[in-house]
């Protein structure tokens, strides 16, 4: 039997291929306000390669400076899905780098997000691979465990559990619950349709909403 706090889960059922599909390309401003303006990860979770990531979630929960479950994540994952990291505050050890990258490219891969360190960046960026971290450091990491795979974590104040749908690109990384993906689609394509409608009428001359004099009236803040 598995022990707590030493495991490695299997994924849930996947989405739909085609669904996943659909999120690639949709940006993760309009997806966080389409969940209410939740579901997104905080500033310190940065870009390192300018690569957009779209893919499901394998998630990874590891004892600060250690990372062999990473490793094992890596071997766990399918084509196109993202690993995600929670290092449980550490920000000095990193958990991922060069040679662990050039095996996730080889992967096919979807990219890794990680809450806390990651190194190599040269070699992220030459390999082309979408990475996020809360921070760069040069020093490394044990590979003697614990950790877990496939958990609810929390990676940038959001709690990601396996099989959900992770979104990045240089605005930040969200996460859309893998329960609630068809719902999603739909409120942020109505809302991109808002948007759409909304350049129109900027481009035909309506370069204000009256509805924002509107709020300041009922305000008392303009007549």
């Amino acid at each position: 039997m598995p022990i707590l706090g030493f495991r490695v889960l299997p994924s849930p059922p996947r989405i739909d291929a085609k669904i996943l599909d659909c999120f690639r390309g949709l940006a993760s401003s309009n997806l966080a306000d389409a969940m209410g303006r939740f579901n997104f990860m905080d500033p310190g979770i940065q870009p390192r390669t300018n690569h957009p990531l779209c893919g499901i979630a394998v998630t990874v929960n590891a004892r600060p400076a250690d990372n062999l479950m990473v490793h094992k994540a890596l071997q766990v994952a399918e084509p196109s899905d993202v690993v995600v990291v929670n290092t449980c505050g550490n920000t000095t050890s990193a958990v991922f780098g060069g040679l662990m990258c050039t095996t996730a490219a080889a992967k096919k891969l979807g990219g890794i997000v990680v809450d806390g360190a990651i190194r190599d960046v040269d070699d992220l960026v030459r390999l082309e691979f979408p990475a996020y971290s809360r921070s760069l450091s040069a020093g490394s990491c044990d590979k003697d465990g614990p950790g877990e795979i496939n958990v609810p974590i929390a990676c940038g104040g959001v709690v990601v559990c396996p099989g959900d749908v992770v979104v990045g690109d240089r605005d930040g990384v969200v996460v859309v619950p893998r329960a609630h993906a068809e719902d999603v689609l739909s409120a942020v394509v109505e809302l991109m349709e808002r948007e759409s409608k909304r350049v129109a009428e900027i481009k035909a001359g309506v370069l204000f909403k009256a509805e924002i004099d509107d709020a300041l009236r009922r305000k008392g803040v303009i007549e």
